[in-house]
């Protein structure tokens, strides 16, 4: 059986699963083990995901499960991407009945590790949750084929693109992986009008050279400046031993960004008015704040309450 759902496009033999470790070839048909399996399930801040322009303040009900399309050596969730772990059963009906009965929760966020692979549970999941007048996100590396791409983002409100690096030899050789589907992936979804931002994990010495920052600053310039770019402090993870990401260089690349595109944070780390909002138009904060929380918010509707220039964020 060959698997057809994302960019490694297994050749998988009876009894035996893809690389993912999800899809099992069970006497000719492709059998999603994890259908359903909840490693996590925990109601979040929206900006953990992290999406900072999508419902601010809101909280989501988060659900993540096991696997990975992707063998990140450098993976924050490898705990339960690249090993095993507990989970218990929660039936697409039950997920959107438990995100409904949240109080002030938003819909169902599909994270912590790759939800992709996790997609016949997604198609049934999502349009419960949207049949429930709720909002679908998806975190995600983004390596997927274009087909059953296209066919899940009728489902989806919004999404958090993981671009790791702008060089193919770093997917290849840090995450057995390939850029050009997830720079396909951000593009179509871009296109779809679903709602979309995009991390990047610094790491020394392996993707933070001036030159590699800038393509992926040109590149979201180019699609659009206005699409957040979040830029992610590294620590020692998994199997990289190499020092955190030092504070000096995430600024120097948020200022590098600020030059082109017009909203940029930086994560993981605290850094006074790196996670704040600034309006494009007079540059004062528009939303302040506080790790994931909301300290304050200056916004008429979706305009500045400073000057009424257009901030874009949806609410």
């Amino acid at each position: 059986m060959r698997c057809l759902l994302c960019p490694h496009g297994c050749t998988i033999a009876p009894g035996r699963a893809g690389f993912c470790r999800t899809r099992l070839n069970v006497e000719g048909k492709l059998f999603l083990t994890t259908y359903g399996q909840c490693s996590s399930i925990q109601l979040d801040p929206i900006e953990k995901k992290p999406l900072f322009h999508f419902y601010p303040g809101s909280q989501i009900l988060s659900l993540g499960s096991l696997g990975c399309n992707l063998a990140c050596r450098f993976c924050q969730n490898w705990r339960i991407s690249q090993s095993s772990s507990p989970t218990r059963y929660l039936s697409p009906e039950e997920a959107a009945k438990r995100a409904s009965s949240a109080p002030g929760n938003i819909g169902v966020a599909f994270t912590y590790n790759e939800p992709l692979i996790w997609y016949e549970y997604l198609l049934d999941a999502a349009s419960c949750v949207r049949n429930a007048g709720l909002k679908n996100v998806l975190v995600t590396n983004g390596e997927i084929n274009e087909g059953p791409l296209r066919e899940l983002l009728p489902l989806v409100d919004a999404m958090n693109v993981d671009v790791k690096s702008m060089d193919e030899e770093f997917y290849h050789s840090l995450s057995t992986g390939a850029l050009a589907p997830v720079l396909r992936t951000v593009e179509i979804a871009h296109q779809s009008g679903c709602h979309l931002e995009i991390t990047n994990l610094l790491i020394p010495g392996s993707n933070d050279r001036p030159d590699q920052i800038q393509r992926l600053i040109d590149w979201v310039a180019d699609l659009d400046p206005r699409i957040p770019l979040h830029f992610s402090r590294y620590r020692p993870e998994f199997q990289m031993t190499a020092p955190p990401t030092p504070a000096e260089k995430l600024i120097g690349a948020r200022n590098m960004a600020l030059e082109k595109l017009k909203y940029v944070y930086i994560g993981n780390i605290h850094i006074p008015g790196a996670v704040d909002t600034y309006c494009p138009a007079c540059g004062k904060p528009v939303i302040e704040r506080t790790g994931y929380s909301i300290a304050a918010i200056h916004l008429d509707g979706r305009k500045c309450a400073h000057c009424s220039g257009r901030v874009d964020i949806i609410s």
